[in-house]
C-alpha cells in the first residue's frame, strides 16, 4: 500500500466552528494560501459544534450569572464586558459574510430571542438586584429590565410562573436583544462556502494519527482514512481544533507548552419537550444559578432553541461522566492522556475539586423522574411524559498549573500555541463558539505576527471595531449593533 505525501500552507484538524472560522478568516486574508481540513466524522459540525451538543446561546453575558461574580459585596462586571465585546466581534464578521454573499440566509443559524436571568430566594434576589444595578447603565447591556412583579414575570415566562407557589421570592432581568445561535448550522454554512473556494480541500472520515515537527520547522501530519490508507501532509502551520481530541494531538506535538496540561471530561444531558403546545408557551433563554460545586457549564437553563427549522424547548444540562473526550471517542481517552509530565497536575486538581466530584456523582445517580423534578423547580407543571432525555456533547475542562497553583481547573476557552507560532491547539469550552472569531483572531496574532500588519486593513473591513474597545466607544457600539442586527435579520 503506497502512502500519499502532499504539502499545503495550512492544516485544520477538525471541521467544527473554530476550524471553519479560522479557515474562513485566512481565506479572506490570504486567498492564495492552500488549506487542508481533516475531519474524523463524515460531515462538519457533528461533535462539539453540533446544535444538540452545546447551549446554542449567543453568549454575550446578558443572562449568564456566573460571568458577574460578587466579590466583597460588589459585582465584578469585567468578564461580562469582555465576553459581550467578543460576541460583538463574531456578529460583525458574520454580518460581513452575509453582505459578501458567503452566508445566504442568516436566519438559518441565528434568531432573536430574549435573554433572561431568573433567581429564587431572598439572597439570590438581592444578588440579581446588585447585578442589574451594575449593568443597566453600561451601553453593552442597554435595554436590561428588572422585575419582581408576578404579573410582569408571567408575561416574560408564563410556563415558569404557571402553578408556582408564592413560597419564596422570585425575580428576573430580561434583555430582548439576545440571540439563539445554531452553531451546527453555522459550521456547515461556513465549511460549505470554504470548500467551494480554490485551494481548499476538506477530507472527511479522516483521522489524524500523529503530528510531528520536521527539522526545518514544518509539521508532518499523519492521516488515516476510513479504508486504512495513510497520507502524510506537510504544512507550515497546523491548527488543532478537534474538540476534546485536541489534547491528545497537542501531546503528540511534543512542544514544551503541551507539558503539565491535562483534561477532565464532563458529559451532559438535556431534557427536551416533545409537546409542541408546551414549547409554544415559552419564548426566551432563562438562566438561573448553579448548584454548589457545579461547573459553570452546568448552570441550569430553560431554552427556546431553533433546530432543524423547528422551535424547540430544552432544559439542562445535567452533568454526566464518561472517560471519552468526544462523544465518538474511546473509553481510554482519559487514561491515555495521563503522562508523567501531567500526573502531579491532575492529582493536585483532584485533591482541590472534591465538590465537583461530589456533584458529578450526585448527577450520575439521577434517574429521569428525578431530573424532571429538577425541571419542576423551573416549570412547576412539567409532566414526565412530555419530556425526553437527549445526550448532549462531551467537554474536556482544561487542567494546568497557573499562578493560582498546581492543577487548576479552567472553565474557559484555552488556546495553546508553540513558541514559534507554527502550531496552535484549542482546548476548553464556555463561552467557546460564541467568541470563535475573537479567539481565532488571537490565534492569528500569535501565529502570524509578520502577516498581521498587512492584513489589518482587511480585518478592519470585516470587523470595524478591530483594535478598539466597544466599552469605551458607546457611539460605535450602537452603530455596529444596529448594523449587524439589520444584516443578520435580527430586527424587522
Amino acid at each position: 500500500m503506497s502512502n500519499k505525501q502532499t504539502t499545503t500552507d495550512v492544516i485544520l484538524v477538525g471541521a467544527g466552528i473554530m476550524s471553519a472560522t479560522l479557515g474562513t478568516l485566512l481565506k479572506e486574508l490570504a486567498p492564495d494560501w492552500k488549506i487542508k481540513v481533516f475531519e474524523k466524522l463524515d460531515k462538519p459540525g457533528l461533535e462539539s459544534s453540533n446544535e444538540w451538543n452545546n447551549a446554542g446561546t449567543g453568549h454575550s453575558a446578558l443572562c449568564e450569572l456566573n460571568y458577574t461574580p460578587e466579590k466583597n459585596g460588589v459585582i465584578d462586571t469585567t468578564k461580562a464586558i469582555n465576553v459581550n465585546e467578543q460576541f460583538q466581534v463574531s456578529r460583525q464578521f458574520w454580518s460581513y459574510l452575509v453582505e459578501q454573499g458567503r452566508i445566504a440566509d442568516p436566519s438559518e443559524f441565528i434568531m432573536p430571542i430574549p435573554h433572561i436571568s431568573m433567581v429564587q430566594g431572598a439572597d439570590n434576589v438581592e444578588f440579581l438586584k446588585k447585578r442589574y444595578a451594575a449593568l443597566k447603565d453600561i451601553h453593552l447591556f442597554e435595554g436590561m429590565e428588572f422585575s419582581e412583579d408576578a404579573e410582569t414575570l408571567k408575561e416574560w415566562f408564563p410556563l415558569i410562573m404557571n402553578g408556582r407557589k408564592n413560597d419564596k421570592p422570585i425575580a428576573a432581568t430580561r434583555i430582548e436583544s439576545g440571540t439563539d445561535v445554531n452553531f451546527g448550522s453555522l459550521t456547515r454554512i461556513l465549511m460549505d462556502s470554504l470548500e467551494k473556494q480554490p485551494g481548499v480541500e476538506a477530507t472527511y472520515n479522516a483521522s489524524v494519527e500523529d503530528v510531528k515537527q520536521n527539522a526545518d520547522g514544518t509539521w508532518e501530519v499523519k492521516v488515516k482514512s476510513a479504508d486504512g490508507k495513510l497520507q502524510y501532509v506537510t504544512s507550515k502551520f497546523v491548527f488543532l481544533g478537534a474538540g476534546g481530541g485536541s489534547l491528545h494531538l497537542l501531546q503528540k506535538t511534543g512542544i514544551p507548552e503541551s507539558k503539565h496540561v491535562g483534561g477532565f471530561p464532563v458529559s451532559g444531558l438535556w431534557l427536551v419537550c416533545n409537546n409542541q403546545e408546551v414549547v409554544e408557551q415559552h419564548h426566551g433563554k432563562v438562566y438561573s444559578t448553579a448548584e454548589v460545586g457545579a461547573p459553570p457549564m452546568s448552570v441550569p437553563h430553560l431554552d427556546t432553541r431553533y433546530i432543524d427549522g423547528k422551535k424547540s424547548l430544552l432544559f439542562g444540562p445535567f452533568a454526566g461522566f464518561s472517560p471519552k473526550f468526544l462523544k465518538t471517542g474511546s473509553n481510554l481517552d482519559l487514561f491515555t492522556s495521563i503522562k508523567p509530565n501531567n500526573l502531579l497536575t491532575l492529582l493536585a486538581c483532584g485533591a482541590k475539586e472534591m465538590n465537583l466530584t461530589k456533584y458529578l456523582v450526585q448527577q450520575l445517580m439521577l434517574n429521569k423522574e428525578q431530573r424532571v423534578d429538577e425541571l419542576r423547580k423551573f416549570v412547576p407543571e412539567a409532566k414526565d411524559s412530555e419530556w425526553e432525555i437527549v445526550i448532549a456533547g462531551q467537554r474536556v475542562q482544561v487542567i494546568k498549573d497557573t499562578e493560582k497553583g498546581k492543577g487548576t481547573l479552567q472553565f474557559g476557552t484555552e488556546v495553546i500555541t508553540g513558541a514559534n507560532g507554527t502550531v496552535a491547539a484549542l482546548l476548553g469550552a464556555s463561552p467557546g463558539a460564541s467568541t470563535a472569531v475573537k479567539v481565532m483572531l488571537d490565534v492569528m496574532n500569535k501565529c502570524f505576527p509578520n502577516e498581521m500588519p498587512a492584513w489589518e486593513p482587511k480585518i478592519k473591513e470585516m470587523i470595524p471595531s478591530y483594535g478598539k474597545k466597544l466599552i469605551e466607544d458607546e457611539a460605535l457600539f450602537k452603530e455596529l449593533h444596529a448594523a449587524t442586527s439589520k444584516s443578520l435579520k435580527l430586527v424587522d
